[in-house]
């Protein structure tokens, strides 16, 4: 359905570029066609044409694009102006169409508009914004996979299997002396359990991807001087921490991201935990203390030369309940060999490079990665939370087999799964979710 109003944008990235994009949709389609190119176009036909102002002198000229409703991105008619990619030839043609009855898009408005006419599902909207800003290759192998619905289809599936059971345990209701033995003739245990199995999976794969899509945050932590700065630039590949052998080299917090098989892993190297009387590291060691309590794994270094002393156990004690490898550095000093030790703790050399590669594979060890293959889809952490929220659902529906209770849990758990492809979202979730898109999608 197209909408009352038109609306335009910039679709190409900011910046200079061999061509750029401007973006039409709404029901003035037409009309703002007949203004910029002085004629009608053939729906999804490439035209050569020129893009004329109000004057009918060229602002430029390129390769027009229409699409008819309902078949265009946003289910509206479509008009795409690929012109030369300079920022004031685009400025140009983005203000003669707000001249001729379009308004600027608002971030995400395109593809909010292909959601609400049914193009595609609220996952899928979402997958959109996650391919953009994919980080790895996997992460936009995924994204895609989700584009695709494999991750809605997922839903959709579980979704299907609750509805049938809810007509099941409705139709008890009516006949409440017979329910239980209705029940149990039609195996209502069996299918919750097999619902409860899938949603297992699907919980699975859905930690996996919103761990492609956010990354895992990393911090570095340990006394100083015991290599931090080292490992950071060797799991770089770059020099992007100052490292010397004065003790409170690093005050501050630096960040750098990695990619270990596909996975994105956001490092971050901290000033080394000890008391200090200096007021700037002081405040380095807070930071530190702050990164750690946001982070998702903690890799604490020690010197493999001294071991870990009783500072070391006085800082472990004090680090929050988080996922840790330890880690000996420094085995160019011992003669040691690189590897894991049956306590699981890392030994490597963040000098030379020996052993980073037995880390890199502990941490994907430590956050549970398990790639699924080609099916593997994107997901966010709204999408994990409410699965979540629908296990717990089904877990009180199997441990009380009232047929009220039953019944009331099984529609809770239907829509928590629901939300996940926008079939019962709130205005505000919308807002919140299409306001983080980039303008011109």
């Amino acid at each position: 359905m197209p909408s009352a109003d038109t609306i335009a944008a910039i679709a190409t990235s900011p910046g200079r570029g061999g061509v750029g994009v401007v973006r039409v949709s709404g029901g003035g389609v037409e009309a703002l066609m007949f203004g910029i190119l002085g004629k009608a176009l053939e729906p999804r036909t490439a035209t050569l044409c020129r893009f004329f102002d109000e004057a009918g002198g060229a602002i430029d000229f390129g390769i027009a694009l229409y699409f008819r409703s309902p078949h265009s991105y946003t289910g509206e008619d479509v008009l795409e102006l690929q012109g030369h990619g300079g920022r004031v030839v685009l400025n140009m043609l983005l203000e003669r169409c707000v001249a001729l009855g379009a308004r600027l898009a608002e971030p995400g408005e395109f593809t909010r508009r292909a959601f609400l006419n049914d193009k595609i599902d609220l996952a899928q909207a979402e997958s959109v914004a996650d391919l953009i800003d994919a980080a790895t290759q996997r992460a936009a192998r995924s994204a895609v996979s989700s584009l695709q619905g494999e991750f809605s289809k997922r839903i959709h599936g579980l979704v299907s299997a609750l509805v049938n059971l809810r007509m099941l345990v409705e139709a008890t209701l009516d006949f409440p002396e017979e329910d239980l033995d209705y029940l149990e003739a039609n195996d209502a245990a069996g299918q919750l359990e097999e619902i409860r199995a899938h949603l297992k999976s699907v919980m699975d794969a859905a930690r996996q991807g919103n761990m492609l899509r956010a990354g895992v945050h990393v911090v570095l932590a340990g006394r100083p001087n015991v290599g931090k700065s080292s490992l950071l630039n060797r799991l770089a590949g770059d020099e992007v921490a100052i490292v010397t052998e004065i003790p409170g080299t690093t005050r501050d917090v630096i960040r750098q991201s990695i990619e270990v098989e596909g996975v994105p892993m956001h490092i971050i190297d901290t000033a080394g935990l000890r008391e200090s009387d200096d007021p700037v590291e002081k405040i380095g060691i807070e930071r530190t203390r702050q990164a750690i309590g946001k982070s998702d794994l903690i890799l604490y270094l020690a010197d493999s030369v001294t071991g870990l002393g009783d500072e070391d156990g006085k800082i472990l004690a004090d680090l929050p309940d988080l996922p840790k490898v330890i880690v000996y550095n420094k085995i160019d000093l011992t003669g040691a060999l690189p590897g894991i030790a049956e306590d699981e703790a890392v030994y490597l050399s963040a000098k030379t490079g020996e052993g980073v590669d037995l880390l890199k594979r502990k941490l994907l060890e430590r956050v549970s990665w398990q790639p699924l293959g080609e099916d593997q889809f994107m997901a966010r952490q709204r999408h994990v939370s409410a699965l979540a929220d629908a296990e717990a659902c089904l877990a009180r529906a199997q441990a009380d087999v009232q047929p009220e209770i039953f019944a009331e849990d099984l529609r809770l758990a239907q829509a928590a799964l629901s939300n996940i492809t926008g079939e019962f979202s709130s205005e505000d979730l919308l807002g919140e979710i299409f306001s983080r898109f980039c303008i011109g999608k």
